[in-house]
């Protein structure tokens, strides 16, 4: 009987995974539809056809600077966390990623392929899996704080808004931090070792004096990196607007990136593009325009994770083969 009380629940689980595993893809699809239905193809078509070998060589040189950081990044948690990692490997990893959330729904499962792989390579799973998200979790913090500052200083659509989120911000920090000094030091429920797991983590891969300024200025030369494809990706559109106002709209795109709704990149991007454009007075053909670019520009310069997929998965001769 113990033997059925154990084994229920799981398949109960496994409808629900499987729902949310086909409802965030769709949800990007439904956006993409309807975007289509509301401007066309056009947009879509009209910036792949204004791609030029000058944007594709910078989207190139850009990627390799912010892979780089990322992998350096995380290399930093990974080693405060007390699992090695070679920034050589990071890059290769993180390139590999890179190819792999531009190419598969969800915009995640790279990042989970790299995470369960490091984690294999080094001997702990979960140590290896930890790493990665708090990576990506210092990475989106960075970038959500340089988004309300720039959100704050220039003309925006989500401008007049920027207090109370600000203000939300500061309460969900604060909130945290109490809850880290509340942690209990003792106890044996499941609840209490994940919480001081967490808050160790923190400790030792993010906020480690060895640490916290290479994470910090890695992941802003990352958002840096992103916000000057957008730009680059707008101008290839042909969105000539000063940068005072075109930064924001690409700012909020690109957090719209964060949403694991995607497919392939493409679906929240586009359709918080099309809003935004059209609320600043641009159109929202112009901002479908700029948001199919930049995912173009993404993938080529997310190429070399091709080349290193293949190369990984090329079979190691047998001993003895001179081929």
């Amino acid at each position: 009987m113990s033997h059925a009380v154990v084994a229920g629940p799981v398949p109960a689980a496994a409808p629900a995974r499987s729902f949310w595993a086909w409802a965030r893809p769709l949800a990007g699809v439904a956006v993409l539809a309807a975007l289509v239905w509301s401007v066309g193809t056009g947009p879509f078509l009209a910036g792949l056809r204004l791609i030029d070998a000058p944007a594709l060589a910078a989207a190139l040189a850009i990627g390799a600077v912010t892979t780089v950081c990322c992998a350096w990044r995380w290399s930093l948690v990974a080693g405060g966390l007390g699992v090695r990692l070679p920034l050589r490997a990071a890059v290769a990893h993180c390139y590999r990623a890179v190819f792999l959330n531009s190419t598969l729904p969800g915009g995640v499962l790279g990042d989970v392929h790299r995470a369960v792989r490091h984690g294999r390579d080094a001997g702990d799973v979960a140590r290896g899996v930890r790493a990665v998200v708090w990576e990506r979790t210092a990475g989106q913090v960075v970038q959500l704080v340089i988004a309300v500052a720039v959100l704050a200083a220039l003309p925006s659509p989500v401008r007049p808004y920027l207090p109370a989120v600000a203000a939300g911000l500061a309460v969900v920090a604060l909130a945290l931090a109490l809850a880290a000094r509340a942690v209990p030091r003792s106890g044996a429920s499941r609840w209490a070792r994940a919480a001081r797991t967490a808050v160790a983590d923190v400790r030792a891969g993010l906020l480690a004096r060895r640490t916290w300024l290479g994470v910090v200025g890695a992941s802003a030369v990352v958002v840096v990196g992103h916000l000057a494809t957008f730009v680059l990706a707008a101008r290839t559109a042909g969105a000539d607007a000063p940068l005072s106002r075109l930064v924001p709209l690409t700012l909020l795109a690109l957090l719209a990136m964060g949403l694991p709704t995607n497919v392939g990149g493409f679906g929240p991007r586009e359709g918080v593009a099309a809003w935004a454009f059209a609320a600043a007075g641009l159109t929202a053909a112009q901002g479908v325009a700029t948001g199919t670019v930049y995912g173009a520009l993404v993938l080529v310069a997310s190429l070399p994770g091709a080349a290193v997929l293949l190369v990984r998965r090329r079979p190691a001769p047998e001993p003895g083969d001179c081929r």
